[in-house]
């Protein structure tokens, strides 16, 4: 369904305003309490704010862990399927969250790939099919004090592959 939303929309908007729109509208991101702030034209920088507030807090006023899971979760994901485009498939594959400070206010990320990472990506895809990449991200306030580490593994092969994968394992 986003997909479809996407692709026409895609004809009025750039990209990079239907990408910070449609997350902030989209209920499964809402209830994570974040909200992407900026999104860079060609999709390689998004940054989120996930607020403090009545909904995320936990029994000792601190932010609910899982609302910082929530709100990191299907950022690195999307914005791979956006940058790499059709014949490619994306999947979340693993997340290591380290705690590191309780946060007691508003915090935020920075998701990042650079133009070397994408192409590192697209040529491990022509010679292996299919490569697991691990992405580190850090939740922090304001002035970069970090409250939790994360360990983004994400799954990336060519759709040919995949759907010949796929294939195989129903046979």
């Amino acid at each position: 369904m986003y997909d479809k939303l996407f692709a026409f929309f895609n004809r009025f908007f750039e990209k990079s305003t239907l990408f910070r729109v449609m997350f902030n509208i989209s209920p499964m991101y809402r209830r994570s309490c974040g909200r992407i702030v900026f999104v860079s034209k060609d999709l390689h920088v998004v940054k989120i704010k996930i607020a403090l507030t009545y909904k995320n807090k936990n029994y000792v006023g601190s932010m609910f862990g899982g609302s910082l899971f929530a709100a990191t979760d299907p950022i690195y994901m999307i914005q791979l399927m956006q940058i790499l485009g059709k014949n490619y498939v994306v999947w979340d594959k693993a997340t290591e969250i380290k705690f590191k400070k309780p946060v007691y206010k508003n915090a935020f990320a920075v998701f990042e790939f650079t133009s070397d990472e994408i192409q590192e990506i697209i040529k491990k895809v022509a010679t292996e099919n299919e490569v697991n990449y691990t992405k580190k991200l850090f939740i922090t306030d304001e002035n970069n004090m970090i409250y939790t580490e994360l360990d983004k593994t994400i799954y990336i092969s060519s759709k040919d592959y995949y759907k010949k994968k796929k294939s195989l394992r129903n046979s």
